[in-house]
């Protein structure tokens, strides 16, 4: 019961969350190399941050709550290298 739980949470969170809007304030730079900067910044922990969480939802549906933290660390670390490869690519 508990897995469904959890199965359905993580579920729910993929699906709604790229349909909510940002609503964080509109920030002002400086300069385009600070805006450059600011984003490269959040696309890595964008995507280490989707790593992680997807890591912990396969660990927690395979292993419980001991494979969630495995699967999170396991998740993290693939994120690192998606985002080492996508900048050595130049895709920011």
């Amino acid at each position: 019961m508990r897995r469904h739980l959890i199965a359905a949470v993580v579920s729910a969170g993929l699906l709604v969350g790229p349909a909510v809007p940002n609503l964080a304030a509109a920030t002002q730079y400086h300069s385009y190399r600070q805006h450059i900067r600011h984003k490269r910044h959040m696309n890595t922990a964008r995507r280490v941050g989707i790593g992680a969480a997807g890591g912990a939802g396969i660990g927690a549906l395979a292993g419980g709550p001991v494979g969630a933290g495995i699967g999170a660390i396991a998740g993290a670390g693939a994120g690192v290298l998606y985002d080492a490869h996508q900048k050595h690519h130049g895709h920011n």
